[in-house]
């Protein structure tokens, strides 16, 4: 079974990573964030704005988790208007967005600190954003979830260092605590 730590882990560093890239947009100019640089989603705020569209759908598929319905971190998110196009563009500005990337990541990470070990073998019925019925284990979901995250934090990151913004280091290593022995 895997283990639990490891999606709290992903859920930190997410938080971490998008806080990360908001500060480092914050540096650019408005236009520049609504510049076409030719990625899947256009603009460095399109792929922002991607996450967000995509993050409300991935959770609010998981609401139908009994885990969900234990407890309440969830809730924020289902409170959330949810877009129907993985182009939607709900946000004209990063300071509009933020707020929302913010609170959607502390629901991230207050849900899957409730998790138990069980939870993640759980299958869950869902369907995606073409109407596609879907039944998944939890576990390799919140894996794609936290790679799809990932990959376009990488491509939003590539567009700010064109930009001439540096978000700065970006490993997960850096999340991870070393536990070698002390020396003498």
């Amino acid at each position: 079974m895997t283990d639990i730590r490891h999606f709290q882990l992903l859920a930190r560093y997410n938080a971490w990573m998008n806080e990360k890239l908001m500060d480092a947009a914050a540096a650019l100019p408005a236009d520049a964030l609504h510049t076409d640089r030719g990625a899947f989603f256009g603009s460095i705020l399109g792929t922002l704005n991607h996450l967000i569209v995509t993050d409300t759908m991935w959770f609010r598929r998981f609401l139908d988790h009994p885990a969900a319905r234990r407890g309440q971190a969830l809730s924020p998110i289902a409170a959330m208007p949810v877009e129907n196009r993985l182009d939607a563009r709900p946000f004209d500005t990063l300071q509009a967005l933020r707020p929302r990337r913010t609170a959607i990541d502390a629901a991230i990470s207050a849900w899957v600190g409730e998790l138990q070990p069980d939870d993640l073998a759980y299958l869950l019925t869902y369907r995606n954003s073409k109407g596609i019925p879907s039944r998944r284990e939890t576990a390799s979901l919140l894996l794609h979830v936290f790679n799809h995250q990932t990959h376009h934090r990488a491509q939003a990151g590539t567009l700010l260092t064109q930009a001439g913004i540096e978000v700065g280091v970006t490993d997960l290593l850096i999340l991870v605590p070393d536990e070698q022995p002390a020396r003498c």
